[in-house]
């Protein structure tokens, strides 16, 4: 069976890719520098959350996720990311190639939450191959990538927001149902509003005009004595 090794040397932002994208570098070995007519390469990418720290505000982001700072020795376990498929071309010995990964900036998805909510360092990354490979110097043989090839990666955190400024630019991205969407464009076509910013910022503000007040911030006289 034919040795391969694999590690992740490197990632960029795809800037001109139709949706965020991110491109992995891969270098591939194969042992005692054997032929390889091709692999059909199956990656699973996981993040590891509990292999970086965070800082109060990033801890305060993720508690949606991970719940209270308290519990994550039981809750901070790994999330996937994506999985993709890679036909890799022949070569023997060692080769390089670039895995592209679609990504979603939509806040429904638990590894988008997790990369907005952090600002700066490095995302713990791994890596599982599998898949086929087609190898043999002197014939053709038909050989699976065993389930216990991996890699470590830690990724930028600066890359993911390289990604998602490209594609979205000072903005975010929300999923709704389509009830709801029809109902906020009924609410933004009676109020003649110009843009779904402007429909969202007067929801909020009829929101707050229609909240009470904090007992701090009442008029003395409206407080009930003890």
């Amino acid at each position: 069976m034919t040795d391969l090794s694999f590690v992740c040397t490197g990632v960029r932002a795809d800037r001109y890719a139709a949706g965020p994208t991110l491109v992995f570098r891969l270098r591939i070995t194969a042992a005692d520098a054997a032929r390889v007519h091709a692999i059909a390469l199956r990656c699973q990418i996981r993040i590891e959350p509990a292999r970086r720290g965070y800082a109060p505000e990033e801890a305060a982001a993720l508690t949606d996720l991970f719940g209270e700072r308290s519990r994550w020795g039981s809750t901070l376990q790994p999330l996937q990311f994506a999985q993709v498929s890679l036909v890799v071309p022949g070569f023997t010995g060692e080769t390089e190639v670039d895995l592209p990964v679609p990504c979603t900036y939509d806040m429904d998805v638990a590894a988008s939450r997790y990369f907005h909510a952090l600002r700066d360092g490095e995302v713990s990354l791994l890596l599982l191959f599998s898949g086929t490979v087609f190898a043999g110097a002197g014939g053709f043989r038909v050989e699976p990538v065993p389930w216990d090839k991996e890699a470590p990666f830690r990724m930028p955190v600066p890359v993911w927001q390289e990604m998602t400024e490209a594609h979205f630019p000072g903005c975010g991205w929300v999923r709704l149902p389509r009830e709801t969407l029809d109902a906020l464009l009924a609410f933004r076509s009676r109020r003649a509003l110009p843009s779904w910013e402007a429909t969202v910022e007067a929801l909020l503000a009829t929101a707050r005009a229609t909240e009470p007040f904090p007992v701090a911030a009442r008029p003395a006289a409206e407080r009930t004595a003890p």
